[in-house]
């Protein structure tokens, strides 16, 4: 709504044509309150596409109506749950995210190795399809300890089995609440490996998580009993190939950058990404097919990522790309 208004005052729109929009939006809204209130109301279908992001998602795009009820339960909810998280969970949670995970790595590392003194393991996990893999009946049992009010488990059920990828199973990619969801589904993981087995360097961000120690031995015998857990408990599995103990020396590959002892670097498939995105922005720029500030703001957003990193070397990449 506030969009059409913005662009009203901007001249790309009529008075009547917003006005009409605004009516349609409110006789919506009751129709939704009305459906919520007798308890007809049904999710709609989802529109599916795919992006890179670096390797290729199915993202499944639910309708207006169905997000905005999306958006209310995230508002309820998060706060109920954020609250019984660890600390070191960083994935889609206020003040958290990518950057702050990869340096309370660099700090945790920092502690185990005595500054770097003493030689330091991580175990890094990932689990295997994980969205797809969520099981329905559990997420519910999960959120049932928190909430207890029937008609908001009634509508929370309605958006959970909105979607499967297998019988009972899934999430979708691309609603608000599916990263909700799945923090609330690997606290369970996440309580195991700091309360049961008394880690105290964990970091986790979505499905993928680093155990850090001075025993390579101990972070061995660490992996079968997280596999058991997620496998009993959760109806998960680890990926056999993405389950991997290195000396923090040797590089430890998390959220798009390689950290080591003294400095970090970004993962070469990420380097590679931005470069290729920078190219073909750039021709689209030279082509009039892209404004100038769209391409700057491309250019500022990937410098950011930079800053993290010794990324000077790619910074000269980039400047070079102008001179062809």
């Amino acid at each position: 709504m506030f969009l059409a208004w913005k662009e009203f005052r901007a001249g790309k729109r009529k008075k009547t044509d917003v006005l009409v929009f605004e009516k349609n939006l409110k006789e919506n809204i009751l129709k939704l309150h009305r459906e919520l209130k007798d308890k007809t109301y049904k999710h709609s279908d989802y529109v599916s596409f795919y992006i890179n992001d670096p390797k290729l998602r199915k993202i499944n795009k639910a309708t207006v109506q169905d997000r905005v009820l999306h958006h209310a339960i995230f508002r309820k909810l998060y706060p109920a749950f954020d609250k019984l998280f660890i600390f070191d969970s960083y994935s889609c949670r206020d003040e958290k995210g990518t950057h702050r995970a990869v340096n309370r790595l660099r700090k945790f590392a920092g502690k185990v190795s005595k500054n770097n003194t003493k030689t330091c393991f991580f175990l890094k996990c990932d689990v295997k399809k994980f969205f797809d893999s969520i099981d329905h009946g559990i997420l519910m049992e999960l959120i049932k300890k928190e909430i207890k009010d029937n008609d908001s488990l009634w509508l929370i059920e309605k958006i959970i089995k909105s979607f499967s990828a297998a019988e009972n199973k899934g999430l979708p990619l691309g609603n608000i609440t599916s990263q909700l969801f799945a923090n609330i589904y690997l606290n369970e993981l996440d309580k195991f490996i700091k309360h049961s087995l008394k880690v105290k360097y964990y970091i986790r961000y979505c499905d993928e998580f680093l155990i850090i120690d001075t025993n390579s031995t101990h972070l061995e015998n660490l992996i079968p009993k997280v596999s058991d857990f997620v496998d009993k408990n959760l109806n998960l599995f680890l990926h056999p190939e993405k389950t991997i103990i290195k000396k923090y020396r040797q590089g430890v590959d998390f959220l798009g950058y390689v950290s080591f002892p003294r400095h970090r670097i970004l993962r070469t498939k990420t380097k590679n990404r931005i470069i290729n995105k920078i190219k073909s922005k750039l021709f689209l720029l030279k082509q009039d097919k892209l404004s100038g500030q769209s391409f700057n703001q491309t250019i500022q957003s990937y410098f950011g990522v930079l800053k993290h990193c010794n990324g000077h070397k790619i910074k000269e990449k980039i400047a070079k790309l102008f001179c062809l």
